[in-house]
């Protein structure tokens, strides 16, 4: 714990009610956390009451605080724009520092009479231009590759003239992707022509490439050269159905960005995709590390990102709502001299372009966390569906099973970062409820697990962020009353199942959440159901075993329920007990020699 906390509560409670800037320093005098607050006093002492509920990232920068400085700003405003540029100019340990560690990527347009549009890495012909450059190889791949699929450009290594009739056309040609160049029957004009056509594109996107074409079509139309007007139809409608085919094209011909971010183990990810013209022009994924806060994590990405770009599309697509969104739609408007919009789309191509981008953040994070984009985005999900704070790292689940009185268990799983952490499973024999009660046995086992934490059971630590009960909202009901008598919050829900035993809903208090309609979600929670009802129910067949044993033991004259018990326990098998001498069985139920003889002969015949 860091001693200085009361010095900084202290200091924390004198600030002022005004907007400003706090630097936090650590015991060298190094700035390690550079911050904005609306009310510096209510910000800064935050950081210092109820250390302990931090997140991980929050309560290690805690720890390493020694002092702080702060600045008062007239205006919140005014306290971005400070905060902005001092993480500039002091890059603190604690605040995000995209760096860019990637190599840059280019279009390149090659020189002389027949130039060639491919893909490259460095700029080094000086005979060549270049677009870019561009971070996203695979989109400048796509681009090159597009681009000289519609307009018909060759690909091969042949060189023009040099190689015009040397060799027959290949098969690009007869398959109508290649216009054919080696056949030495396309004057270079015509061909710079097509390359042009296919540069704009590239640059302008599909409906400004679109339009142009259309007037050059309309003008070779009206001058009667219907061989080259057919020839821009037909460019144009191949345009139009790469539209419908692919999803790198958007509606929009404004200029927009879509910034999306993905969450696993405390770890965070950001991609922003790039929409020019009505097309995907590019694509940037962020390693953040651990996330502060939701809110908290995007607005300073979004700050660190744009405020050293030459320029910002008036339009930013997010994929979640962020506190601060006036103050910084002025703070970008200030800056480039023109309205930007920051909106969380919820419907319609928007969501679309959103849930592209949130797809490049899960894929990229799950390089980095060792998990599939498929599992971070179940548990992003299951966080928004239902409502907790933030994405469950580690989930238990709970069944209770039964072959009447006799046999009655509970088993509990634990998936953690969605996958099964099996070190962590857990099984219960019901010891207190009398009757056939699944709730009130339920009841029991969660309130022995959390006591067993509160005991200081390092086997039960830590507490899960969520708990999912096999059961409808009757059980969340009653396990809820055990959270409340031992005041321990956690996010609790049921798993809800149809008439074939499949999941159906997820249940709440006072009602269901359907969840079928996502899929990564629904296949989540179906997984965990399944494994903790096969879990509970291979338990509670073992046990049932162990008590149909114990019962054939105790018919052996001298050999009671706890004698028999105790054999049980040291030979866990029939085989094991068969194998056994009779002087074993003598020390390990403390029989008589005559007693331990009698029941080897029992074993050997009934077992």
């Amino acid at each position: 714990m860091n001693e200085r906390l009361p010095y900084l509560r202290e200091k924390a409670n004198k600030l002022p009610l005004t907007p400003g800037v706090y630097q936090m320093k650590d015991s060298g005098g190094k700035i390690i956390y550079i911050g904005k607050a609306k009310a510096l006093k209510n910000r800064v002492s935050s950081y210092f009451r109820a250390v302990e509920s931090h997140n991980p990232k929050t309560y290690r920068l805690v720890q390493n605080i020694n002092d702080f400085d702060f600045i008062v700003t007239p205006t919140e405003l005014d306290a971005l724009v400070l905060e902005a540029s001092l993480i500039k100019l002091h890059s603190p340990k604690y605040n995000i520092l995209l760096k860019d560690d990637k190599g840059y990527n280019y279009i390149k347009i090659s020189g002389g009479d027949y130039p060639k549009i491919t893909y490259a890495l460095q700029t080094d012909d000086k005979t060549a231009e270049y677009i870019g450059p561009y971070t996203s190889g695979y989109t400048v791949k796509q681009a090159v590759e597009e681009a000289n699929r519609l307009f018909m450009l060759p690909t091969c290594a042949r060189k023009f003239p040099r190689d015009f009739g040397k060799e027959r056309p290949c098969l690009n040609f007869h398959i109508g992707r290649c216009m054919g160049v080696c056949k030495g029957k396309i004057s270079t004009e015509e061909y710079k022509q097509s390359v042009n056509r296919a540069i704009s594109y590239i640059k302008n996107g599909s409906k400004q490439s679109i339009e142009r074409l259309t007037e050059e079509m309309e003008e070779y139309a009206e001058k009667l050269e219907f061989e080259k007007a057919a020839k821009i139809r037909d460019r144009i409608a191949a345009i139009q159905k790469a539209e419908l085919t692919q999803h790198i094209y958007s509606s929009k011909t404004t200029d927009y960005d879509v910034v999306a971010a993905a969450v696993n183990m405390d770890k965070c990810s950001v991609a922003v995709v790039k929409y020019r013209g009505g097309r995907l022009i590019d694509k940037e994924n962020f390693f953040i590390g651990e996330e502060e806060d939701s809110s908290r994590t995007r607005e300073e990405f979004l700050v660190e990102y744009y405020s050293d770009k030459a320029e910002m599309p008036k339009e930013v697509y997010l994929d979640a709502e962020i506190e601060d969104k006036e103050l910084l739609e002025s703070y970008f408007g200030d800056k480039y001299k023109h309205k930007v919009s920051l909106t969380v789309p919820k419907r319609g191509e928007g969501l679309t372009q959103v849930t592209l981008a949130k797809s490049n953040a899960e894929e990229y994070l799950s390089l980095r966390v060792g998990r599939t984009a498929k599992e971070i985005a179940a548990l992003e999900d299951l966080k928004n569906i239902l409502g907790l704070p933030k994405t469950p790292e580690i989930i238990e689940s709970y069944d209770i099973s039964n072959m009447g009185e006799e046999t009655r268990v509970a088993g509990m799983v634990v998936y953690k970062n969605g996958r099964p952490f099996k070190q962590g499973y857990k099984k219960f024999n019901i010891k207190y409820v009398q009757g056939i009660d699944d709730y009130a046995c339920m009841q029991e086992v969660i309130e022995r697990r959390i006591r067993r934490y509160l005991d200081g059971d390092e086997g039960f630590s830590p507490l899960p962020d969520l708990i999912l009960l096999d059961g409808g909202k009757g059980h969340v009901a009653a396990v809820k009353e055990v959270l409340d008598k031992l005041n321990v919050e956690i996010n609790l829900f049921g798993l809800v199942k149809d008439d074939k035993h499949r999941t159906r809903a997820i249940a709440k208090e006072g009602g269901e959440i359907q969840v079928n309609g996502n899929k990564n979600v629904f296949s989540l929670i179906t997984g965990i159901q399944d494994e903790v009802h096969r879990f509970s129910i291979n338990f509670q067949r073992k046990q049932h075993k162990k008590k149909q044993y114990e019962l054939e033991l105790t018919r052996v004259r001298g050999i009671g329920e706890a004698k028999a018990m105790a054999l049980l326990k040291e030979y866990k098998t029939k085989k094991a007990m068969k194998e056994a001498t009779a002087e074993q069985l003598a020390q390990t139920a403390k029989i008589s020699k005559e007693v331990a003889e009698e029941l080897y002969l029992f074993i050997q015949e009934t077992f």
